[in-house]
């Protein structure tokens, strides 16, 4: 088993708006004129993140959480709205040219079988995007051993989310199989003959919370120590582009 540190360094991203264009200059060189995309955004949540104009695609979004799922048709930015488990659903195989999973695997027991679902749907040369936090790093180990209250009061208090903890709204609860880390989807890849055609780390200061950035970065590097370096305080939050060949 390789560690963590043997796989190459991920391009770094530094905001949220470059996280978001490149994910969707990733998902528009799959475009062709012959016919629309079709992307399946799995575990849609409440709201659509990526800007796809000047490019024909159909989007099918499915997601466990019925008021998560209310909230997306009414919206109305879905052409399929599926109610419906990623473990257990039974989608047509071979089917979608792009599937888009955002934070999503850590809420999952049982993630690596809905990765296995991911290659089943995905057409030949189809891509998966996946954006998650890192298992293996500092953060993604306080989350996984953090009771979910705390998860509750952290995002409504400290981040200000007014509707957190509301149906329909993050946090949810984690389980974080061990997949969901560096070394977990690289295993995952090689085991299932997967390109991974880009990684990215994501970290950025937000501007109107800089004062606790700074002691989340102290408080990060304290437990970095503590765990003999075994956690990453570098790469947190990652995304992979994954083809299938």
């Amino acid at each position: 088993m390789r560690n963590a540190d043997e796989f190459p360094e991920p391009q770094q991203l530094g905001s949220w708006k470059e996280e978001m264009d490149t994910i969707a200059n990733h998902i528009k060189r799959k475009a062709c004129s012959n016919h629309a995309l079709g992307v399946l955004e799995a575990g849609c949540g409440t709201e659509w993140e990526l800007d796809l104009r000047g490019v024909r695609y159909t989007l099918t979004g499915i997601d466990i959480d019925k008021n998560a799922l209310d909230i997306r048709k009414n919206q109305k930015d879905l052409d399929i709205a599926i109610l419906g488990d990623l473990r257990t659903a039974t989608l047509k195989e071979s089917e979608y040219d792009v599937i888009y999973n955002s934070n999503v695997l850590e809420h999952i027991d049982g993630a690596e079988g809905v990765l296995e679902n991911f290659v089943k749907w995905l057409k030949p040369g189809g891509v998966l995007i996946l954006r998650m936090p890192n298992r293996d790093s500092v953060w993604g180990f306080l989350t996984r051993t953090t009771p979910f209250w705390f998860h509750v009061f952290y995002k409504k208090y400290i981040q200000g989310n007014k509707n957190a903890g509301k149906p329909g709204h993050d946090p949810f609860p984690t389980f974080f199989d061990k997949v969901v880390s560096r070394r977990g989807i690289y295993e995952f890849c090689e085991k299932h003959g997967l390109v991974i055609i880009a990684e990215y780390s994501v970290r950025y200061r937000p501007k109107n919370r800089r004062p606790l950035w700074f002691i989340q970065s102290w408080l990060a590097w304290i437990v970095h120590l503590a765990s003999l370096k075994r956690l990453s305080v570098k790469f947190a939050n990652l995304i992979y582009v994954i083809e299938q060949p």
